[in-house]
């Protein structure tokens, strides 16, 4: 292994932990909000189920390691580059509390600097527009019909229950879709990074082409994701579970399940899902699937803004960092100083106005805009 094929795995395990804390509220926001598990209870959670999740398949590394981009025409700082790109990312949309994708924050990051570096030809866009495209649109939709129908229906079981008895029970059962939910994401999050380094791996000749993630790949990734999410990214909790909607605990237990579904489901197939617009997906149809129901729009345009950015923005970024880190060590040594220093401005910015375990639910009172009920509801 050289320098750089060291920096590049440090520089991956990085991006996990960012995935980490950026998505931890995938699977616990909805839980916080309702009051089913307590901030660090749910984080610490989610982190220990993050960690068994990533040895569950590898499917989804599969199709990062070998399925992309054409390995043999790439090098160690084109995916440091991407990388970079990714990360950057990650950091600012947390900063602003956006739900974004840091999947496909990594998938633009390497692509724009796989196209800087190697041309358009080494990317295998069927492959993109497969696993990646399609995914990106259906996964959000489907879950949330699934969250819609799920939420309609326990509504309508728990209608002549006692309300506090009714609440209670699906606090209960809340921390066993949340776990699961967390389960999932290590299952296909974790496995991004494996690929990634997987990738790096194969590109030095270290593996064989299209080979499977090494035992030890798998463990740093888990460990660096659920160090990640342990840490608890509380400005996006606070936006999933507070900003969106207000959530009631049937609607959170329908709004985790239908994305446990979703993300399980897709996994084996080697799907690289974003869990954070699948979750964000199942919580706005468990909106809609609640007779009183309501939805900030305004925080759900900035969110779909974030999404369609996500990816361009991250590929311009790796690009950059990619076509100077190409240059030789000094351009590697310098995209890694901008990285650190970038991350070290969005951090100081962020200690100025504060998220933690103790604030997190709060945000302003829901505008009363209705969101109508099925029939069925």
């Amino acid at each position: 292994m050289t320098t750089v094929v060291i920096a590049v795995i440090l520089t991956a395990l990085m991006f996990d932990f960012t995935n980490g804390f950026h998505d931890t509220a995938n699977a616990m926001a909805t839980s916080i909000a309702t009051g089913a598990l307590r901030p660090r209870i749910a984080v610490i959670l989610a982190g220990v189920l993050n960690l068994v999740g990533a040895f569950l398949s590898v499917q989804v590394a599969l199709t990062i390691s070998g399925g992309l981009v054409d390995e043999a025409r790439i090098t160690p700082e084109v995916i440091f580059g991407g990388l970079v790109g990714a990360i950057l990312w990650n950091l600012l949309t947390w900063l602003l509390g956006l739900p974004s994708s840091s999947s496909h924050a990594l998938f633009g990051g390497l692509i724009g600097a796989t196209w800087v570096f190697a041309g358009s030809d080494a990317i295998q866009f069927a492959a993109v527009v497969g696993k990646v495209l399609v995914p990106l649109v259906l996964s959000p939709i489907v879950a949330g019909v699934i969250a819609l129908i799920a939420t309609a229906v326990a509504y309508r079981l728990a209608r002549h229950g006692d309300p506090r008895t009714v609440t209670r029970g699906f606090r209960s059962a809340q921390v066993v879709s949340a776990s699961m939910v967390a389960l999932a994401h290590g299952t296909n999050d974790a496995q991004k990074t494996m690929g990634v380094i997987t990738l790096t791996l194969i590109t030095v000749g270290l593996l064989p082409v299209h080979a499977a993630p090494p035992p030890w790949v798998i463990a740093v990734c888990g460990l660096a994701i659920a160090a990640g999410t342990a840490t608890g990214g509380w400005r996006i909790i606070q936006t999933l579970g507070r900003r969106i909607t207000e959530i009631e605990s049937p609607q959170g237990f329908a709004a985790e399940t239908a994305s446990t579904a979703v993300i399980l489901s897709a996994a084996p197939l080697g799907f690289a899902l974003s869990t954070t617009q699948v979750t964000s997906g199942a919580v706005f149809g468990s909106a809609a699937g609640r007779r009183a129901g309501t939805v900030r729009w305004r925080v759900a345009g900035r969110m779909a803004v974030a999404w369609l950015l996500t990816l361009p923005a991250a590929a311009v970024a790796g690009a950059l960092a990619a076509w100077v880190a190409a240059r030789g060590p000094v351009g590697t040594v310098l995209v890694g100083a901008v990285l650190v220093v970038v991350a070290g401005v969005i951090y100081a910015v962020a200690r100025r106005a504060p998220v933690n375990a103790a604030t997190v639910n709060d945000a302003p009172a829901l505008r009363p805009v209705a969101v109508a009920a099925p029939a069925a509801a």
